[in-house]
């Protein structure tokens, strides 16, 4: 990987926005989108795109989106004791959140925090901690009391994200950092719209990130309205299951890009498989199939407007929706070579094909 894809993932992967306050990485992906598209434009929810347009108004519209938001939280409730309850923005497994390092975001600046746990000395001679709620878990950012933590600006409604720095793996084959869901989208679309930059498409292609994905694959109806695609394809990362066995599992790191086959909101159309296999085998890029519980902006795109045949180009990680996510730089590399020679090769025959199944 050259470096400057890695310190791209590095400033995505670090930045903060959660669900609805994703305004950092929106000014990020502005100002780097801009200068590989003719506009950008941003939807009412705070969806951003640049658009290439083509010269033919009647060439077909593809869409690409990333979601621009990671899992976190937002402040609820301040206790007398200057702590603060919390509601999850995300998926989150209530075992993985205590004892962990957060950036609380409030209108008067970013403060330390970190969420709370039960030392195992304060649990002896009890059934142990059993059942944790998301809910049941305070934050503590250090103040002594409610009007103190209101003294420094906290509020119900600020946002809390977790703090953790990008790394790569000794064998420099992986990278770990948090957030990799989807920032991997994020810098995935910045990548292309760089390499794409002197290619001349047959499409009009407006590509970027949508909001509030996590909590309910908010954003993306309110893109598919407005800019109105033939076509879309999220770009987004999955959750790996190969740390036991690969015999039975879907998403395994060092495979290659996903090829998502079905999830409970979407199954892929026939003619979108058959372009994205000849796609991968054309250009020896390495795939897997992949089933999934979970969906993706590709599933409330689909059942847009009067129906956006969509599929995702996607990568495992292991350990998402939590502070610390491993992926593999060769399944980015491949996901990379894929939504690139897609781009290339759509045009409206092939476009029209797909739409008609047959």
């Amino acid at each position: 990987m050259e470096e400057k894809t890695f310190q791209r993932i590095k400033e995505l992967t670090e930045l903060q926005g959660t669900s609805g306050f994703e305004h950092e990485v929106r000014a990020y992906m502005r100002d780097k989108m801009s200068p590989f598209v003719d506009r950008v434009e941003q939807d009412g929810l705070g969806g951003i795109f640049g658009i290439r347009e083509h010269e033919d108004a009647d060439a077909p519209r593809i869409m690409v989106a990333a979601h621009m938001d990671e899992v976190g939280f937002i402040l609820t409730q301040i206790t007398d004791r200057g702590l603060f309850k919390v509601m999850p923005l995300g998926g989150w497994n209530p075992y993985v959140v205590s004892a962990q390092r957060f950036t609380l975001k409030t209108a008067k600046g970013d403060y330390p925090c970190i969420s709370s746990s039960v030392p195992p000395h304060l649990l002896r001679g009890t059934s142990g901690q059993k059942g944790v709620e998301v809910t049941d878990i305070l934050f503590d950012a250090g103040f002594e009391s409610k009007e103190e933590a209101m003294e420094y600006g906290v509020r119900p409604g600020d946002w809390l994200v977790p703090t953790v720095e990008t790394i790569k793996t000794a064998n420099g084959k992986n990278i770990i950092s948090k957030a990799w869901d989807n920032r991997y989208g994020c810098t995935l679309v910045l990548e292309a719209l760089e390499a794409l930059k002197d290619e001349k498409l047959n499409h009009t292609l407006i590509a970027g990130a949508n909001v509030q994905e996590e909590v309910g694959l908010r954003g993306a109806q309110p893109a598919a309205n407005k800019f109105k695609p033939d076509l879309f394809f999220a770009v987004d990362c999955s959750p790996a299951d190969d740390t036991v066995t690969k015999n039975g599992t879907f998403g395994h790191l060092g495979e290659g890009t996903l090829l998502r086959i079905f999830d409970p909101g979407m199954i892929m159309l026939p003619k979108m498989k058959e372009f994205i296999l000849d796609t991968a085998e054309t250009h020896n890029i390495p795939y897997q199939y992949f089933v999934s519980k979970g969906g993706t902006d590709a599933t409330a795109t689909h059942t847009s407007n009067e129906g956006i045949p969509s599929t995702v180009i996607g990568v495992p990680g292991r350990y998402i929706h939590t502070h610390q996510t491993m992926f593999s730089i060769k399944d980015f590399e491949a996901a990379r070579e894929m939504l690139i020679q897609v781009l290339k090769g759509l045009d409206k025959s092939t476009v029209e094909t797909i739409i008609a199944g047959k």
